[in-house]
């Protein structure tokens, strides 16, 4: 790629570890080193009274002041509060990104100059409300966010362009089939997609939101905490110090058990110790069950893409969990293939996110577009209705899941009384029939509708879906001049009142690192 005038990157916002790149002099994607010298940047905040150390003294810390420690806040990305309370005080999820955001920005600052334009990924089955909560995080932190993509899609962008894919004359003879197994610190995708000529298209995708290498972890801590039991009578999982310090020890132990049969986890608390040898047969049968989750959702979506397994040229793996030996055998196993690990598992995500991000400013530039992206949505959006026979609350789907964004849909409703003055539509995404099954996203309204409206009048209801994933909705009352657009309020967002109080804060943060 030929890289424009202006700098922008890509973030690679990890659950455990974030990377950031952009494309180099040279058309070629690079990730940057942070103020510590290190590829990767672990996504870990310590708020210290008024000080907030990001990376990896944060890092450090869960080990001696685990109480002051925000790690994973990620998997709580679209809740109110992050679910731990830190120094006495509950922090959004979304503002903990943020200052992980800021770190990365002013890191990247120091290698590129200062920018302000920057491609967030976030994982495929992230929902409306999380991805909303990226992009203010992104907000917060200083940054315009060009665009919100998804992380399968990001390394099966680097990929293409490691194949050569991207470069002039370099598309592909035939169309491509990928499927992109991503597991990371703790969320876990699966993407099938096709890759014709420089057409990146999504065919199907699936995953969990709270899965990855985080919870390969705990099995470990839990194995090293029982043995520890067994020989003290004390759980050392109970003093969130002690966890925290065990964490780090099984952590190792699992990296160890990538590349080695057996591991030694040696313990001490309360001046007594405790050694565990666990082997990796150990290991894999403990955590089957995990494996086993992602082994269904890759099957259910290569399905969902209408492919059988020798359809695919590539099972790409993504993410530093892929690592362990135990994903590749059932890869292996499943597909007939050998898993392709070419691109690197910790860094294709983010080299993924600045190959769009330079596709962005070159079309501003008015260049022509090197590659195209075609998405889909990871699940069901849908209205709740009543259903007339049984009175029960019903989800009503205008978008089915892995439909191709963007994408504009309409459904009618209808009142349910006579003289209804107003309409309020609720807005959730999930695959069940049932609205009580279904996560609630947002909610907007029609007020003073005109009067002697009979039960039964229509209501139209228009869902536009952005390759952003964010959502968009228009309600048209038939005959009458009422009607709304707008974007969804979310109980769980901040206010743009806090959304730029917080931004004053925390992109004014001067790392401790710095000082």
């Amino acid at each position: 790629m030929t890289p424009s005038s202006i700098s922008a990157v890509g973030i690679d916002l990890g659950t455990t570890f974030s990377v950031v790149a952009k494309i180099d002099d040279r058309g070629i994607p690079v990730t940057l080193v942070n103020a510590e010298g290190d590829h990767l940047t672990p996504s870990v905040v310590l708020f210290d009274g008024e000080e907030v150390v990001v990376g990896k003294e944060a890092l450090k810390a869960l080990a001696t002041e685990a109480d002051k420690v925000a790690e994973c806040s990620k998997r709580d990305v679209g809740c109110r509060v992050f679910h731990k309370v830190i120094g006495g005080k509950q922090y959004p999820p979304d503002v903990i990104e943020a200052f992980i955001l800021n770190k990365l920005r002013r890191d990247a600052g120091r290698v590129i100059g200062p920018f302000t334009k920057v491609v967030i990924t976030v994982p495929a089955y992230f929902d409306e409300v999380r991805r909303k909560a990226t992009q203010d995080a992104g907000y917060m932190a200083g940054f315009e966010v060009l665009d919100i993509i998804n992380e399968p899609t990001a390394a099966a962008v680097a990929f293409g362009y490691q194949e050569g894919f991207l470069n002039a004359g370099g598309s592909t003879q035939k169309p491509q089939h990928l499927l992109v197994y991503d597991l990371g610190g703790g969320t876990f995708d699966v993407t099938v997609m096709e890759i014709r000529g420089t057409e990146f298209i999504a065919l199907a995708t699936d995953g969990d939101v709270r899965l990855g290498g985080y919870d390969w972890d705990q099995r470990l801590v839990d194995i090293a905490a029982e043995a520890f039991f067994r020989q003290h009578r004390i759980d050392p999982r109970n003093d969130p110090v002690a966890a925290g310090k065990l964490w780090h020890e099984c952590e190792d132990a699992k990296r160890t058990l990538s590349a080695r049969n057996k591991a030694t986890v040696t313990f001490d608390y309360r001046g007594l110790s405790a050694r565990s040898e666990i082997g990796r047969e150990q290991f894999e049968e403990a955590t089957r069950d995990l494996l086993d989750r992602t082994r269904f959702t890759t099957v259910q979506t290569l399905s969902a893409a209408g492919l059988d397994w020798p359809d695919l040229d590539h099972v790409l793996l993504v993410g530093g969990s892929t690592r362990m030996p135990m994903v590749r055998a059932m890869l292996r196993q499943l597909s007939g293939k050998e898993p392709n690990a070419a691109v690197a598992a910790d860094e294709a995500v983010a080299m993924g996110a600045a190959l769009r991000a330079e596709l962005i400013l070159a079309e501003a530039e008015g260049k022509p577009a090197v590659f195209q992206i075609k998405n889909v949505n990871s699940h069901s959006l849908g209205v709740v209705g009543t259903d007339p026979q049984t009175r029960r609350r019903r989800n009503g789907i205008l978008i089915p899941r892995n439909t191709r964004i963007p994408v504009t849909a309409r459904r009618t409703f209808r009142t349910q009384k006579d003289d209804q003055r107003s309409i309020l539509v609720p807005i959730v995404e999930g695959e069940s029939p049932s609205a009580d099954d279904c996560q609630p996203i947002g909610k907007c309204s029609v007020r003073h509708l005109p009067t002697e409206l009979p039960a039964g009048s229509p209501v139209d209801v228009l869902f536009h879906y952005e390759p952003t994933g964010r959502l968009k909705v228009r309600v048209i009352v038939p005959g009458t001049d009422r009607q709304v657009t707008t974007e969804i309020h979310r109980e769980n967002s901040l206010s743009k009142e806090h959304l730029d109080g917080w931004r004053q804060f925390i992109s004014g943060q001067e790392p401790t690192e710095y000082r």
